[in-house]
């Protein structure tokens, strides 16, 4: 926690004239036209811009540990707090696995270190990623990591079986499995999605069914072992389908879905360029207008970044050798303002909604999502909804530049970021590593 800092001049979820924020001792103060601002504060001009409670993605690689190469925890959090973020879930497919204490431990503790943005580490539902055996979730839920999302992400726990397991001891523990949805045997060497596109380019197609019969599959499962499971990058219109009959159903079932899910298809593929190659693929305009649609009516719950750097020799090569992932935590508010804003879909609240309040809610962060209120932790970010800007990579907090955006001009921009009270970034900078737990 710091010091004292008002807000001046902003506009809590884009809503009514421009009012101050005192922040204080990590939560608000005192919020209106005409407080008090105490002597020594910390002044932000908001200059009119539209408030949200800090952002909080459920899906984000920070490569650390192992390859620090392409990113570590510290400029993953500088990236987040560039983007508005004050919460990241970092996943699992780390070297070594973040399938024991030890590994979950130390993320949790780097990202306190660094204190830019909370670094909550995913822990992995098999040893190893294998699919093989489960890895003890009770022993990194219990660590001072606190693990609250177990995923085998890049892979699907694909064995009914054990994914049953899994969902019965997540249920005992209270803790929230995160499903990667991709039956493997239906996706051996696809590259691309399945349809006129990847036919016409020769690439091997991935089918939408890969993805849907996995969510069908796992929601019934959940429904038998009374636990809940989330689907992670929903990418197709018959997903949309499944999760509205699941959750019609009583079925715990959440789903989250990745920006670029929302504003690319399929169409992007033509030029072989592997930076837009991604896990799942990007799929048809049909089923990018159904994600809108959903994200929209809540079917889907929430926008997770699945921000995946990746080093410039695993892009710059043949489509089918690259890594599939994208850049998305500086990118994602601008992205959303894209496609849901400026077409009507949703407002600022609703942004609100599916960028912070929502994953807060399906993790249990009791800290993050809050209202923008007198007394609540002040964990906030500004927006100028305005701005237009345009991305390029080299500019970007990431050692890596995987971005499918590079010279596209995108609306609104992140102009500030408090994580409890501190100001993590400002007009395009993120502060300095604060040292020390938070």
């Amino acid at each position: 926690m710091s010091g004292t800092v008002v807000l001046r001049s902003v506009r809590p979820y884009g809503e009514g004239d421009p009012v101050d924020v005192v922040v204080s001792g990590g939560v608000i103060d005192a919020i209106g036209a005409d407080v008090t601002v105490p002597e020594g504060a910390e002044i932000v001009d908001g200059a009119g811009g539209v408030l949200l409670p800090g952002f909080v993605d459920l899906h984000t690689h920070v490569r650390e540990p192992g390859r620090e190469d392409t990113e570590t925890i510290e400029t993953g959090s500088a990236a987040a707090a560039l983007g508005g973020y004050t919460a990241v879930f970092a996943m699992a497919n780390t070297s070594p696995v973040a399938d024991s204490v030890v590994v979950t431990d130390h993320v949790w503790r780097r990202g306190q270190e660094v204190g830019l943005v909370d670094v909550h580490p995913v822990g992995a539902v098999t040893v190893g990623l294998q699919g093989k055996a489960l890895a003890e979730m009770a022993t990194m839920n219990a660590g001072v990591g606190a693990v609250r999302m177990f995923s085998d992400d890049g892979h699907c726990v694909a064995d009914p079986l054990l994914m049953r397991r899994a969902l019965e001891y997540a249920a005992g523990l209270g803790v929230l499995i995160a499903q990667h949805a991709e039956e493997p045997r239906l996706t051996e060497g696809a590259v691309a999605h399945e349809g006129p596109t990847a036919a016409r380019l020769g690439l091997t197609g991935w089918p939408r069914s890969a993805e849907e019969s996995i969510v069908a599959r796992d929601a019934i499962l959940a429904r038998d072992a009374r636990s809940r499971v989330h689907i992670c990058h929903a990418s197709t219109a018959g997903t949309v389908e499944l999760l509205d009959w699941a959750k019609k159903q009583g079925i715990a079932i959440t789903a989250e879905v990745t920006p670029h899910h929302l504003f690319l298809d399929d169409s992007r593929l033509e030029t072989y360029d592997a930076v837009n190659k991604v896990n799942p693929p990007l799929r048809e305009a049909s089923d990018v207008q159904a994600l809108r649609a959903a994200l929209a009516s809540g079917v889907v719950d929430c926008v997770a970044t699945d921000h995946a750097p990746h080093a410039e020799q695993d892009k710059c090569c043949e489509f089918s050798q690259a890594r599939p992932g994208m850049l998305g935590l500086e990118t994602a508010l601008s992205v959303i303002v894209t496609t849901m804003v400026e077409t009507g879909l949703l407002d600022w609240r609703g942004v609100a909604r599916v960028m912070s309040e929502r994953p807060a809610e399906i993790v249990g962060l009791t800290d993050q999502g809050r209202p923008i209120a007198v007394g609540e932790p002040a964990n906030l970010t500004i927006v100028d909804p305005d701005v237009r800007w345009t991305v390029v990579p080299r500019d970007l907090a990431s050692l890596s530049a995987n971005t499918p955006y590079e010279s596209l001009e995108l609306p609104a921009k992140v102009t500030a970021t408090l994580l409890r009270g501190r100001i993590t970034s400002r007009d395009g900078v993120a502060a300095a590593p604060s040292g020390g737990m938070n």
